[in-house]
């Protein structure tokens, strides 16, 4: 493809593999969760190289800088030469504090937690 040929967000988005469909990266744009130079951007927003991209996926933030103008789905190898990942790893941490936090789980029926068991709590969610 030219580089001279504009192309959306939402397209940019699922090409280069941070969305599964185009619909969901557009539906992300609507919600606001894309943001592109500290603005939230609509889903035809058009993509510049160099471009830093926030993609917010609950808990996390992903930054991509756009190296590359792909308007097609391409394999996962050749999408990551179009996008870089600027994610840092106190974000990606925060992945595994939520699968913690998912699978801790207290028995039904057995009331409050004392404050020893919050201590017991508190640590096996800071590992």
């Amino acid at each position: 493809m030219p580089k001279d040929e504009p192309v959306r967000i939402d397209k940019w988005l699922w090409a280069v593999r941070v969305f599964k469909t185009r619909t969901l990266a557009a539906d992300e744009c609507r919600k606001g969760r894309i943001i592109i130079n500290g603005n939230t951007v609509k889903p035809s927003h058009v993509v510049k190289n160099g471009e830093i991209v926030l993609v917010r996926k609950p808990p996390i933030i992903y930054t991509y800088k756009v190296l590359g103008i792909l308007d097609k789905r391409v394999s996962a190898i050749v999408a990551k030469t179009f996008a870089e990942d600027l994610t840092s790893n106190e974000e990606l941490s925060k992945s595994e504090i939520a699968r913690i936090n998912i699978n801790f789980r207290r028995e039904p029926g057995t009331g409050r937690p004392t404050k020893k068991d919050r201590r017991e709590i508190d640590r096996i969610k800071e590992k």
